[in-house]
């Protein structure tokens, strides 16, 4: 791993990375590897905005359809299996261009995870059971600084959080703290995605639209005859809640594109927020994409850390 250089593309949902991706991808030699915690599914390819097969053809992908919608999958399994990627890719001389919105994979990949104790499946289960408000409610209790991070909504790393307290008696915000996440495990490059508000908002609805022509609901039909239910995590997604709802008749497929299209809109406004913490990333159109190239190219070419400096102290 010491001759590994990562160039990362990032951005929030419906930015363009996709696209992006495969550009910079063919134009320098390099491999995709995903950091989207929705493409590890199989089965679930139009509700995730899945790369289709033809553009996986035209550049090999890294992370996806690795495990099944009941299967649990979380950042340190993402970390093992995108690290042996790397490792791969590198082995066969090729280029590691990281590509996803989801800030948690992106930094177990690139700074690594803090020590903290396994799943306990038994308190998970109990957690479960509780509502939104009430895992809230006590995250706030037993580590109020995790809770000021946290979205209300956010189950998955609520019950985590209180998982870690219940575990250990200590909040996982000090874990994190002394894990520090001070530096990266090899060079990187960061690229952000920037896009307008107004931009970002048509192209998500445009998205949603695009789903329900393409056969999301034969997706979600398909999803369910194979016995994966609305219960089950990556199903609770905004494209599969929201299908499945129109599937059972509770509400229709404008409403639906409708939900679809703010419930995608929030995500993507808390993408930013968790990206803005993050002091390496250099941001720039879709239309620069020569400048990335560029800069990525230099990177992957380069022996030092220059490159990264000029970048960041670029007009």
């Amino acid at each position: 791993m010491d001759t590994a250089r990562v160039g990362v593309l990032l951005g929030p949902t419906a930015s363009g990375k996709t696209e992006t991706s495969l550009s910079l991808a063919r134009r320098l030699d390099a491999e995709i590897l995903s950091a989207d915690s929705m493409l590890v599914y199989r089965y679930m390819d139009i509700g995730t905005a899945k790369p289709t097969t033809a553009q996986r053809q035209q550049v090999t992908h890294h992370v996806i359809d690795v495990v099944n919608p009941n299967e649990p999958y979380d950042a340190a399994w993402y970390r093992r299996d995108a690290l042996r990627a790397v490792r791969d890719i590198v082995n066969r001389g090729k280029r590691v261009l990281v590509v996803g919105g989801t800030g948690l994979y992106l930094r177990a990949l690139t700074m690594g995870l803090f020590s903290g104790p396994g799943a306990d499946p038994r308190l998970r289960r109990q957690l479960e059971e509780w509502g939104n408000s009430r895992l809230y409610k006590r995250l706030l209790e037993v580590d109020p600084e995790a809770a000021a991070r946290l979205h209300p909504n956010d189950r998955v790393r609520m019950i985590r959080a209180i998982e870690v307290y219940c575990l250990t008696g200590k909040p996982i915000s000090l874990f994190q703290r002394e894990h520090g996440f001070a530096r990266p495990l090899f060079p990187v490059l960061f690229l952000g995605l920037q896009v307008d508000r107004q931009t970002l908002i048509s192209r998500i609805h445009r998205r949603a639209e695009k789903m329900f022509l393409t056969g999301l609901m034969e997706e979600i039909e398909a999803l369910v005859a194979r016995g994966y239910g609305p219960q089950l995590r990556p199903m609770q997604s905004f494209a599969y809640r929201h299908a499945y709802n129109v599937l059972i008749g509770r509400i229709s497929r404008e409403e639906a594109i409708r939900r679809m299209t703010r419930d995608t809109w929030r995500l993507a406004r808390r993408q930013m927020t968790w990206f803005k913490k993050e002091p390496d990333i250099l941001w720039l159109p879709c239309t620069e994409e020569d400048t990335m190239a560029g800069l990525l190219e230099e990177f992957w070419d380069s022996t030092s850390k220059s490159v990264i400096a000029r970048a960041m102290t670029a007009p």
